[in-house]
């Protein structure tokens, strides 16, 4: 299926991943390539096959899903929807557009620079046409870091320099005022920190919410009522973080126990009372060692909260030319509640 989708992400263009694979998969369900009532290939098998994070398909899926294009079936996957929308003269667009790319060609243009183009001429300045866009992330664990990092650098077209939290005042010292960083991002328990180090240096700071995969909370949406679920991760910030968002899914077959570090006993405390523990991969070791071959073990990279994506691409776009007049010094998504 994958291949007569006929699908292409370019990591390297400044058009986000997953907006790219958004409207391919509208253009496909529109033009009639891919039949009405017929199944999608999976998150993971789109993932793989385009090689990107299945966090990133997981919500072009749910971006379908919330416009009319496709619908998930219980136990059965996701379906092109028996009338999907369909937006004014696709044959007429799809005419057009491939002139453009014609006439783009004729004067030495690539796609990527006619998209480019168009959206500078729209008012919308993607970050990367003025150059590499510095973004400094910072948490407690390396762990982490690689995890918000892959995540942003997945959605925008920056530089992440990631830094432990620990080591963030010494850095921030040894940087010029001219290496301004565009904004630093971090998560909700250590804001007030990030914020007091680059106090008075003209840097905004973003805090981010990491949240449940919307395919974990499909998996939780199927256990057995009364089931005993935990939540594991690398510090005590993240893990809670995770039961949050679980939480507010309100799913009503599941008991939510708690939430542990993997560090200290009260992870192997939290693991002997529930059935299942969800846990990040890095965690999943340590995690499978205390809870046997007894509890199920439900793997959950998390994905970041999107209105904290949207309020970084407002920032990252005004400070590149965009009509916002100022940039509040503090900005934090707040976390939102998530329907099955």
């Amino acid at each position: 299926m994958p291949i007569t989708l006929n699908l292409h992400v370019d990591a390297r263009s400044p058009i986000p991943i997953r907006r790219q694979l958004t409207e391919q998969l509208k253009h496909a369900i529109e033009s009639g390539r891919v039949p009405r009532d017929q199944t999608l290939p999976s998150i993971r098998e789109l993932a793989g096959f385009l090689g990107i994070n299945t966090n990133t398909v997981a919500r072009v899926i749910e971006d379908l899903k919330q416009s009319g294009y496709v619908e998930a079936r219980r136990g059965r996957g996701v379906f092109v929807a028996p009338a999907p929308p369909v937006r004014p003269s696709p044959g007429r667009r799809e005419g057009f557009l491939r002139d453009a790319v014609i006439r783009a060609a004729a004067v030495g243009m690539t796609a990527d620079d006619l998209a480019v183009g168009v959206l500078s001429l729209a008012g919308v300045r993607p970050p990367a046409l003025d150059g590499a866009v510095d973004v400094l992330l910072v948490e407690r664990s390396p762990a982490e870091l690689d995890f918000f990092a892959g995540q942003l650098q997945t959605h925008f077209p920056i530089r992440v320099d990631k830094v432990l939290l620990g080591e963030l005042a010494s850095i921030t010292r040894r940087r010029t005022p001219a290496q301004r960083w565009r904004a630093a991002v971090t998560s909700f328990g250590h804001l007030p920190e990030v914020e007091r180090v680059l106090r008075g240096r003209g840097v905004p700071v973003i805090a981010l919410l990491a949240e449940a995969h919307l395919e974990t909370l499909h998996r939780l949406a199927q256990l057995p009522a009364g089931t005993r679920v935990g939540v594991a991760s690398d510090t005590r910030e993240t893990a809670h973080d995770l039961e949050h968002s679980i939480a507010n899914a309100a799913l009503p077959n599941i008991v939510l126990v708690g939430a542990s570090a993997l560090e200290g006993a009260a992870l192997g405390r939290l693991v002997r009372r529930v059935d299942v523990i969800v846990c990040s991969s890095s965690s999943a070791e340590r995690v499978r060692q205390l809870a046997g071959p007894s509890r199920h073990v439900m793997i959950d990279d998390r994905a970041l909260d999107e209105r904290a994506l949207q309020m970084l691409a407002a920032l990252l776009v005004g400070d590149n030319g965009g009509t916002h007049a100022r940039t509040p010094r503090r900005r934090a998504a707040r976390p939102t509640t998530r329907k099955q």
